[in-house]
């Protein structure tokens, strides 16, 4: 009796001493799972991808829906004919093979879907282009993944007429998806794919692409001017694609996509992970606050992805009666900040928000399975095994880690906020930027704990609590975030110096009360003797950079203040931010009706504080 007791007790001890326990059991049931899943997949011959998974799941349930966009549903079966279209219109009008890269230019809806698709039938890696970049800054992006085939959609058509010169130059082929079209150098593949055999390819076709093979280049750090082509490969679709298997989502779940099929989020965890489920996906063009509980509730949906900006739009929509009728369970994302968390949960009802932490290039990441509120993850038994990390002290003036007498890292202590760095070893790489060699290396940090070890170096400050939960604190150094998107300032920064004015720029990313993330501001040295132009400079930022990445305010200085190592001081800077009151510097803002910077009255500065002036 005596034993009963005690085992009748036992779930409140737990509760009470282990509260957590539970869902650590869960989680690494799940992940060891998964885990052994994929050493399953990487010793199979011929290599098991993506691909082969969605093959199965055509196999399995031909007539389920996989795609609800605008109106239709495609079946699994129907978005695997079309796949097939692709890739035999492809091979017989591009000559495409195994190996050969080819950029996607285009936006959320179902043809993107069956067109890498059809690529990855043939083997072929895809670079997605974020369909909000022009000029310049997406001629890069073309260029630094080695593609020499581009397929865009009809509707980015001056887009690509834009850089058309630059691309017949260098003897790219590109392809519209339309049936016609007048501009020389670019061929309409429309028809040849609606003609196309819908008959299966075989799978010799890829039969040379392995576990760490490119599968895909997606860019980060950025899509600002010079966005970084980061290498995807097959074993990290895998293990992107796991994390909806992680949080719970099962093939019986609808999956919402509203974020850009670009990012590794719309597409690794999203695209990726419901096709490795199993289940069906909602696609929205982008994310609409207004409409979205009213997709939830006309197409049935149980999961959600978000970033942290999309939760406090949802958050700030007018209140209905029926804000709690809806069927989410869960909510997959990143960058909510704790106050909107909790705000969501109370209007919205009980959602299990599953935050995370990663980073598309990166070797180390974690997930919050628990519901504690603000926590991008918590450490257990199996996260070193996984992802060998270390949080390190970080000397944030220097802008770089603190290091022992012996010139090694020191790590921070429970409670201390550090730089995240993950062991780079055989199964936890670093693949690096495609033809970036100089990106790659800055993102390596050497002699870490022992002299000549290696580590993926983060960017990023996290703290670990003494329950083992991880929170994200903020970046550091190159990079800020702002509307969801990485914003590297030193890319920035050469562009401001393009300006005829501006001698230096310092660029920075500053809090505005009410908003997640940092909007961008620069601190600029105008050349000797010259008025800054504001129409000029909003000019040339608007040719090179999308609208989140152009500073939004300007400070004007006599001189930037650097350290003795001749890098910009910023930390100064940031805690100034923009207060006309409290800074005597001119200072300006970038007005996007009139298309100039303006200055910065305190008017303006009272109406941006209380949000009259949307940013």
């Amino acid at each position: 009796m005596s034993l009963l007791a005690g085992l009748a007790l036992l779930p409140a001890l737990l509760k009470t001493f282990f509260p957590y326990f539970l869902q650590d059991c869960v989680y690494m049931y799940r992940a060891l799972g998964f885990g052994i899943r994929l050493n399953v997949y990487k010793r199979k011959t011929p290599f098991y991808s993506i691909v082969d998974s969605f093959l199965a799941a055509v196999k399995k349930h031909p007539r389920k829906a996989f795609i609800h966009f605008e109106g239709k549903t495609h079946s699994y079966e129907e978005v695997d004919k079309e796949s097939n279209k692709v890739a035999n219109a492809l091979r017989s009008e591009a000559g495409l093979k195994e190996g050969d890269t080819v950029a996607l230019f285009l936006g959320n809806e179902p043809r993107f879907v069956w067109t890498w698709l059809g690529l990855a039938k043939l083997g072929c890696p895809a670079a997605l282009l974020n369909f909000n970049i022009r000029s310049k800054s997406l001629l890069h992006c073309f260029s630094c993944c080695g593609a020499n085939v581009l397929i865009a959609a009809a509707e980015l058509l001056d887009a690509v007429e834009e850089i058309l010169p630059a691309l017949k130059e260098k003897g790219i082929t590109v392809y519209l998806l339309s049936d016609e079209c007048t501009t020389d150098g670019i061929q309409c593949i429309g028809q040849a794919i609606a003609k196309a055999s819908d008959k299966p390819l075989s799978s010799s076709l890829r039969s040379n692409v392995r576990i760490r093979s490119t599968a895909l280049y997606i860019y980060t750090s950025g899509t600002t001017g010079l966005p970084k082509a980061a290498y995807v490969t097959h074993e990290r679709v895998w293990a992107s694609s796991f994390i909806q298997g992680v949080c719970g989502v099962t093939s019986e779940d609808i999956f919402y996509i509203n974020l850009p099929l670009y990012h590794s989020a719309g597409f690794l965890i999203g695209l990726a992970g419901s096709i490795q489920r199993g289940n069906t996906v909602v696609l929205r063009r982008k994310f609409s606050a207004s409409q979205f509980w009213d997709d939830c509730r006309k197409y049935n949906i149980t999961v959600m992805q978000y970033i942290g900006e999309t939760l406090r739009y949802l958050c700030n929509t007018p209140k209905k009666d029926n804000d709690q009728d809806h069927r989410v369970r869960i909510a997959i994302g990143n960058g909510v900040r704790a106050d909107v968390w909790k705000e969501f949960l109370n209007r919205f009802g009980h959602i299990h928000v599953r935050e995370l932490y990663a980073a598309t290039e990166g070797n180390v990441g974690f997930i919050n399975y628990t519901d504690k509120v603000g926590v991008v993850g918590r450490i257990n038994i199996l996260s070193k095994v996984f992802f060998p990390f270390a949080i390190i002290k970080f000397d944030i003036e220097k802008e770089e880690p603190v290091r022992n007498a012996e010139g090694l890292c020191i790590p921070a202590g429970k409670d201390e906020v550090g730089l995240l760095v993950g062991k780079i070893t055989r199964h936890t790489p670093f693949v690096g930027y495609a033809g970036n060699k100089q990106q790659t290396e800055k993102k390596r940090l050497s002699d870490v704990f022992v002299k000549g070890d290696l580590y993926f170096n983060s960017g990023d400050l996290l703290r670990i609590d003494h329950e083992k939960f991880v929170y994200f604190h903020d970046r550091v150094g190159d990079t800020f975030r702002w509307k969801g998107e990485n914003v590297a300032t030193t890319e920035v920064a050469d562009i401001l110096t393009m300006v005829d004015c501006i001698e230096e720029a310092n660029v920075y990313g500053v809090k505005v009360e009410g908003h997640e993330g940092r909007i961008g501001m620069a601190a600029v040295k105008l050349k000797e003797g010259r008025e800054f132009d504001c129409i000029k400079t909003c000019s040339v930022l608007a040719n090179y950079l999308p609208v989140y990445a152009r500073p939004r305010f300007i400070r004007i200085q006599n001189s930037l203040e650097v350290t003795g190592t001749f890098k910009m001081k910023k930390v100064k800077l940031v805690e100034e931010g923009f207060d006309p009151t409290l800074i005597e510097d001119p200072l300006y803002f970038l007005d996007l009706t009139q298309k100039k910077y303006i200055p910065l009255t305190q008017e303006i500065h009272k109406s941006i504080m209380s949000q009259d002036i949307k940013l």
